[in-house]
């Protein structure tokens, strides 16, 4: 077998660059290591501002064809990926959980499944998009969405193909090409959406894959004179640093951030869904950003709510993401479990009790943990952990629920707990967020706006809003006369 491959649970993933329909390979490479055990999983290419400089040029030079493609072959060949995802739904679950560390049953069942739905939801979405036309004067206005151009999509390590392929369906359904960047802690879930494109007869140079660390390969990329649409998924500091590299060539930017988020529970709640519902926030090892980890409870509810969060919560198990009885799996990387603990320890020293959790265990996982005696304005509540580590306060009323939610410097996403659905309607109309579930969490259809406010994110994705921001829009005006008879 070639050097370049190596072997996850038994699949075959090469672990080079995919540039103009090719594999390269980088002169040094980067180790993979899996959050599962620690074990090596491959030595992947590393790239630099050269293999930026071909994924560019490779993704420039298909353009013109793919963006004349007629829609109806791009959303066939975009069915056509989503029929490979498809037929290799159980290996691409088992590498990006040996990559990642999610929960196997999750991929099985869900995530690779959404995959396949991100391609046809596009494309099918792309046959119908349309605006009427309209009169002005007599005059004929006509919207159209044209292909922007090359695409940058960078995607992060903890839902590493379904947030790359909420990125890579649309851009390629507007007739775009495309660069991916996939996030270095989870790169090979990425390698395999390229062999599945080019058996699906997805042009060379249509979707490139190039890997590498964000300062080496990152800042060529969105700097690029040529690339015509960046999106971004990740954290606030990284997408200061992107918005700065395109600001340049004043290159449109999508970028879904961080989120502290909230679940206000009230007291006339179904105090058994509210447990249930932020119980969930455990989701991923809490490698979720929209995880609402700032429980705001009723202070009448309080102590009820907390002593049947705390059962619920401690009888899950925490252990190998590929045991189908497994609630809670690894944090991605060494890097992040240090991160996770410095913030409880630091909010623990402040005067923040542990009221279950507060430590590591064994290897890369981090036992599921509840702080309360946390005040508003410090750091365990003002900044993402990104682990499984939520925090509760208490509130005494509406107004003090939604000033305690609204009190942070993100705005992704909310969860309200009520039985009543006039303060469902009063609470959600003040909530600072881009998406807010009321009695329920994670509920997402793809034709909605996604995405944030304040540094939670700029702009918004899904549906319609996909394609206004992979296109450019173009409104054309025609008179009513003028026209040459030539019959």
């Amino acid at each position: 077998m070639s050097e370049h491959i190596t072997t996850v649970a038994g699949v075959a993933v090469d672990t080079r660059h995919w540039i103009g329909g090719e594999r390269v390979a980088s002169t040094e490479t980067f180790t993979d290591l899996s959050p599962i055990d620690g074990s090596v999983l491959g030595e992947i290419a590393r790239g630099t501002a050269t293999e930026a400089a071909a994924a560019v040029a490779a993704a420039k030079a298909a353009f013109p064809g793919w963006a004349a493609t007629p829609c109806a072959e791009r959303a066939r060949i975009l069915h056509a990926i989503a029929d490979g995802v498809d037929k290799r739904i159980e290996e691409l679950a088992i590498v990006e959980t040996c990559d990642n560390g999610a929960l196997l049953r999750s991929h099985r069942r869900g995530v690779m499944p959404r995959v396949a739905h991100n391609f046809r939801f596009f494309a099918d979405w792309l046959l119908k998009l349309d605006h009427e036309d309209f009169e002005t004067r007599g005059h004929t206005n006509h919207v159209s969405w044209d292909p922007a151009g090359p695409c940058v999509l960078i995607t992060p390590w903890n839902a590493p193909l379904m947030l790359a392929t909420w990125k890579v369906a649309p851009a390629l359904a507007a007739g775009n090409t495309v660069v991916l960047k996939p996030a270095e802690w989870s790169p090979l879930t990425a390698s395999l959406l390229a062999d599945i494109a080019a058996e699906a007869g997805l042009p060379a140079g249509v979707l490139n894959v190039v890997q590498g660390y964000g300062s080496e390969i990152g800042d060529s990329l969105t700097s690029h004179p040529d690339v015509r649409r960046i999106s971004f998924t990740g954290s606030v500091p990284t997408a200061k640093r992107i918005a700065a590299s395109a600001a340049a060539n004043l290159t449109p930017l999508s970028l879904e951030l961080g989120g502290k988020s909230p679940l206000l529970v009230f007291a006339d709640a179904d105090l058994e869904l509210a447990v249930d519902l932020a119980v969930e926030q455990y989701d991923n090892a809490g490698q979720v950003c929209l995880a609402a980890t700032r429980l705001l409870v009723e202070e009448t509810v309080a102590d009820e709510f907390t002593r049947r969060f705390v059962e619920k919560a401690t009888a899950l198990k925490q252990g190998d993401p590929r045991d189908e009885a497994t609630d809670i799996g690894p944090n991605i990387h060494p890097r992040q479990l240090e991160k996770i603990d410095g913030f409880v320890r630091r909010a623990i020293a402040a005067g923040a009790r542990a009221v279950i959790g507060g430590h590591g265990k064994d290897g890369q996982y981090y036992a599921p943990t509840l702080l309360t005696d946390v005040a508003q304005d410090s750091e365990i509540v003002q900044e993402e952990v990104f682990g499984p580590v939520l925090t509760l306060q208490t509130f005494a009323g509406e107004d003090e629920a939604v000033r305690l939610a609204n009190d942070t410097r993100f705005g992704l996403a909310a969860t309200v707990a009520t039985g009543d659905r006039e303060r469902a309607e009063r609470v959600t109309a003040q909530l600072v967020a881009g998406t807010v579930w009321v009695n329920c969490f994670f509920v997402r259809d793809l034709q909605a706006p996604f995405g944030g406010s304040r540094q939670s994110g700029v702009g918004r994705e899904g549906g319609t809003w996909s394609f206004d921001f992979y296109c450019d829009l173009k409104n054309t005006v025609t008179a009513p006369k003028g026209w040459q008879d030539h019959g």
